[in-house]
């Protein structure tokens, strides 16, 4: 596995838990939200812009865009 792709992968795990955290979700859960109102998928496509913010500013743009998308966390 080359370092990029441990890199994307240790940033969506990294990602996954803090919003879960900050949203009281369980872990699986959080994923499964994420997977379901297209975060996951803007994790992997915005990666070069978003690894370089916070990882509080990327978990607020994965609540902005899964509001967006019909998710319902506050």
């Amino acid at each position: 596995m080359s370092e990029e792709v441990r890199n994307r992968i240790e940033y969506t795990v990294v990602c996954i838990g803090a919003f879960s955290s900050r949203h009281a979700l369980p872990l699986k859960e959080g994923y499964l939200y994420l997977k379901e109102f297209g975060g996951i998928s803007f994790l992997k496509d915005c990666y070069d812009a978003e690894h370089l913010l916070s990882i509080d500013d990327a978990v607020d743009d994965l609540t902005i865009l899964c509001k967006r998308n019909g998710g319902n966390v506050a």
